[in-house]
Parts: C-alpha cells; sequence; structure tokens
C-alpha cells in the first residue's frame, strides 16, 4: 500500500554528492563510519517525514508517494527538487568588528546564525569576513539512496515521533480525542537546548496532526541530577 499526504513515515537515507561520489548525510550509523562522516554527537537513527508538510526536501517527499513499508529506492535529484539552486544574495561581506562584538572569533566552516539564519563563514581577511547562508548543498545534484522503515498510525505515536524528531525523547506520550499529554522523567538533560527543541517539536505537532488541539508537557525534575555544586567544587575548578 502506498502512502497519501499526512502519513507519518520514518526512513532511513543518504545522501551523495554527484560531483565527487561522496556521502554527505545519512541517518545510518554504519554509512557514516564507512564513508568518514561519522560524529559522535549526531543520533543516528531513522527520521520521521510528514508527507505534505515540507519536512523533508521535495523529491524524497515526491519518492515516498509512490513507496511502502520495506521499500527501498535510489533517485537522482536536481537541485530544484532537493536544495536549491545557489543565490548570489545570501553571500554577503561583514566587518569582523561585528563578530568581535559578540564575542566571536570567526573562521572558515563555522556556521552562524544571522537573525534566524543559518550561514556558513566562507573566508576571513583583512578585517573582512564573508559568510553565505545558502545551503551548503544547493546548486548541487544528488543522489540518495532511501528506506521506508515503518508507518506512524496511532495519535499518540505520532506526538512522540514528532518530539523524537527533535532529539528528545519522551518517557511517555498518549492522546485522548484532541489533547495530548507528554511526560519526560528525571533522567534527560533539560537545558536550555531541550526547552528550544521542546518548543519546536510541539510546534511540528501541531502543523502536522490536524486534530490536535492541546498539548500538556510534564517534567519530573530530582535532587540527584539536579545537585548544584558546594562553593568548595566552585573554587577548585577554578
Amino acid at each position: 500500500m502506498t502512502f497519501k499526504e499526512g502519513d507519518f513515515v520514518k526512513i532511513d537515507y543518504s545522501i551523495r554528492r554527484n560531483s565527487d561520489g561522496t556521502v554527505v548525510r545519512t541517518t545510518e550509523r554504519q554509512v557514516a563510519e564507512k564513508n568518514g562522516i561519522y560524529d559522535k554527537e549526531s543520533v543516528y537513527t531513522p527520521q520521521l517525514v510528514v508527507l505534505g508538510k515540507d519536512s523533508t526536501i521535495k523529491g524524497i517527499q515526491n519518492a515516498l508517494m509512490d513507496m511502502s513499508v520495506g521499500q527501498k529506492k535510489t533517485i537522482e535529484l536536481q537541485p530544484a527538487e532537493a536544495f536549491g539552486e545557489r543565490d548570489k544574495e545570501l553571500v554577503r561581506v561583514m566587518p569582523l568588528s561585528d563578530f568581535r562584538k559578540r564575542d566571536m572569533e570567526p573562521v572558515p566552516g563555522m556556521q552562524i546564525d544571522l537573525d534566524g539564519i543559518i550561514a556558513t563563514v566562507v573566508s576571513v581577511n583583512s578585517g573582512r569576513v564573508m559568510v553565505d547562508a545558502n545551503h551548503p548543498l544547493a546548486g548541487e545534484k544528488i543522489t540518495c539512496e532511501i528506506s521506508v522503515i515503518s508507518k506512524v498510525d496511532d495519535g499518540a505515536s505520532k506526538v512522540k515521533a514528532a518530539f523524537e524528531r527533535y532529539g528528545i525523547e519522551p518517557s511517555s506520550a498518549e492522546m485522548i480525542g484532541n489533547a495530548a499529554k507528554v511526560s519526560f522523567g528525571a533522567k534527560i538533560k533539560k537545558d536550555s537546548r531541550f526547552l528550544i527543541d521542546k518548543a519546536n517539536a510541539i510546534a511540528f505537532a501541531f502543523n502536522c496532526i490536524d486534530v490536535l488541539n492541546t498539548v500538556k508537557v510534564e517534567e519530573e525534575y530530582s535532587r540527584a541530577e539536579n545537585k548544584p555544586q558546594s562553593l568548595e567544587e566552585s573554587d577548585s575548578e577554578k
């Protein structure tokens, strides 16, 4: 059975740049290790795609519409169906002093946030910094290897998958009628990144689950997990 718009689908994929054949992105750890792009900070797990909700590039979404669970497919994509054409207007030169005002020392390859847009530092010369806000794969023809792992059907699993998409796995998730309840135990690290990921996951859930009206999040904290440092411990680290 093929999929339709609104379906929650989990896929593994690997993206290869056609120009030199290198794998630049993958959801599979073994593929990352084999191709020398393994990042210990990354989580390698199937990615959630919600069809019709722009949750992945156009070419992958179009291919999934004709696939089913367990199926594999390799597709070649032009830039328009992948990460778009390069836009020269997104390349700009900024004064080095602008970075130093933010206590930043830019180096080529560094990614920075420019008013909500992620840009990459291209070069640093004579007090000037060139940055590029194009996607790193903009203008590239790519080949994608896609494997459909599963389809998520019930409401509670969809809510849980929405949070997992942002790297935060709830200890439990349930949905009764139009209301969802999500719980996070004491073991998950609740730092500033967690707050951002939680907000993004809730927004994603509202956007992708049409019947969802409310989301209640419960968070558990324990003294052991949040034990403050003593003055002696703080001084010893200085």
